[in-house]
């Protein structure tokens, strides 16, 4: 029979998940198994999320590897916590050294943008910050080896797995994004492994990947400290000084994540936690935080939805204007939450679509999981490549592919994310936690770069103000803003909906591609009760494994 692995003709409806002792919500299934393991076997939420994490590099190569960058918020010892592991520009950049050749083994093509550095080679591979998280989250809160928790990611690496059908799909539209006649490690590790001749994998087709299995080997023996001061350290840096890399021994050698106080505002008594900047959970928050000064009760209203969209734009005018290096902002963040300057910006919002500038202020391709135990501990992770398979920069016999989130620098010496040695960009992964004193407390997250603070914004308001439960909140259709006056609805949206933006000045495209839409997933602690609920996107291949 000739499946269609991503179409459905007929309404299907996903039901709350409930569990007793332990849940792991993933966008792969057999990420969600392998965290479910790790609780079977005495691990914690902790073990589950990076056992989740390490497989997801395997299974879902498309949006996140072992080069990349990541995120957690987390419930531990009675308190909420955030963690920062995201790179930083390597020691030797420098913006007079641009590459005008880029050689097929150090990966990827030129860009035509001249305000931006080429995603596509070293210039936008910022030091690595995922595994170092991935080793502070084991060492202070986890309690299994690494033998143990990189077991499920060696042997998909090792023996391999069916392809899923999104991940199929995102396979075959990131290729586009890199040259057809790129060799070297790339076309190795992603075009030519077994039978896949230059193509991406259809749905159900085995794909192994030999190269990363070696290095999860590699990594269980060694611990995945190896990756900065070890054996992996030495590979990398070797390979960046020969391609023309600006990466050392001494970045990586020197790198370490931080532990870091999430932001958080009450939202009509719930409580809505994101990581401070770099990454642009503050947009979510001071979106929600206009948003307040209004009244909001039928979702179908396209005047609420008008005021959404501007409360949104306006968050994301200021967003890009201050949110960059947290060493080096120009302002403090809760200056943007404070309610004298939400009151000028909620101002703003009128009957007509607009364009906002940032606001005046006194100068003083990703992958989301989520894991709980029933020992209180409660895991909200991020973690991404960036763009599709990343920099295309893959290094000889490892599998690792880095990532590129140096492309969100900008070529302008105003800009408080100029690109300078040392220095972080601006980040579009985000994890969220959500806490209802007394009733319910629980990670959740939206991945999809610019889309993730759209995607938090809609699933809180979702549950909050249209009393929706978390699998509703996250199976609702979607809108996107894209730049200036342009909305993206997703497919389901009512046409009189479009019809009433439109008539006040949006300029509407509906969107039939899911995946445009961001992806995320749900768990909440029921305090009173101390069941766990989990919900997983209808938009992925996700699955929510609990016992």
């Amino acid at each position: 029979m000739d499946f269609n692995f991503n179409r459905y003709k007929f309404k299907s409806e996903r039901k709350l998940i409930m569990a007793g002792r332990g849940a792991v919500a993933a966008s792969q299934p057999l990420a969600a198994e392998a965290g479910l393991s790790m609780l079977k076997e005495g691990g914690n939420a902790f073990d589950a999320a990076l056992a989740a994490a390490a497989v997801l590099t395997v299974v879902e190569p498309t949006s996140n590897g072992l080069g990349g960058d990541c995120f957690a918020l987390f419930k531990a010892d009675d308190k909420i916590k955030g963690l920062n592991a995201s790179g930083y520009l390597p020691e030797n950049f420098t913006l007079e050294r641009q590459t005008q050749a880029i050689s097929a083994d150090s990966g990827g093509q030129q860009t035509s943008e001249a305000d931006r550095l080429d995603p596509y080679s070293w210039q936008a591979v910022t030091v690595p910050g995922q595994l170092a998280g991935w080793q502070h989250l084991r060492e202070k809160y986890g309690s299994l080896d690494w033998d143990t928790i990189l077991r499920p990611a060696w042997y998909y690496a090792s023996k391999g797995f069916p392809v899923s059908p999104v991940v199929s799909t995102n396979w075959e539209r990131a290729l586009e994004s890199y040259k057809t006649e790129l060799s070297g490690e790339f076309r190795k590790n992603f075009l030519e492994s077994f039978s896949l001749k230059g193509r991406a994998p259809r749905p159900g087709e085995i794909w192994k990947s030999p190269r990363q299995a070696e290095t999860f080997k590699r990594l269980r023996q060694a611990g995945v400290e190896d990756f900065y001061r070890g054996q992996l350290a030495e590979r990398i840096a070797d390979f960046a000084e020969r391609t023309g890399g600006y990466l050392n021994f001494s970045d990586l050698a020197d790198y370490q994540p931080r532990e870091v106080e999430p932001l958080k505002i009450e939202y009509r008594g719930h409580e809505i936690f994101e990581l401070p900047p770099n990454g642009q959970g503050l947009i979510a928050l001071q979106a929600l935080k206009i948003l307040e000064g209004f009244e909001f009760a039928d979702p179908g209203s396209g005047e609420e939805l008008h005021v959404r969209i501007e409360a949104l734009k306006l968050a994301f005018a200021d967003g890009r204007e201050h949110i960059g290096d947290p060493e080096r902002l120009r302002i403090r963040p809760e200056i943007l939450l404070e309610e004298e300057y939400l009151k000028q910006r909620r101002q703003g919002i009128k009957e007509e679509a607009r364009i906002f500038q940032p606001g005046e202020i006194d100068s003083s391709g990703t992958v989301y999981l989520a894991a709980a135990d029933d020992r209180g501990n409660l895991v909200s992770f991020i973690q991404s490549n960036y763009t599709g398979f990343g920099s295309g920069i893959v290094v000889p016999g490892t599998g690792i592919s880095l990532h590129n989130r140096g492309y969100n620098f900008v070529l302008d010496r105003e800009s408080v994310n100029y690109p300078e040695a040392g220095k972080r960009p601006y980040h579009t992964i985000i994890p969220g936690f959500y806490r209802k004193q007394g009733e319910y407390l629980g990670p959740f997250g939206v991945m999809g770069g610019f889309m993730q603070p759209q995607g938090h914004l809609q699933v809180i308001q979702n549950m909050v103000d249209y009393d929706c439960n978390p699998q509703e909140a996250l199976d609702a259709p979607r809108w996107r803003w894209q730049q200036e006056k342009q909305v993206m609805l997703e497919a389901g949206f009512p046409e009189y909906l479009a019809g009433e933006l439109e008539r006040r000045g949006h300029e509407i495209e509906i969107c039939n591609r899911a995946g445009d839409f961001g992806r995320g997933q749900i768990i909440l602690q029921d305090l009173e009760n101390g069941a766990l609920l989990a919900a997983v996107e209808p938009r992925a291949d996700s699955q929510a494994a609990v016992y």
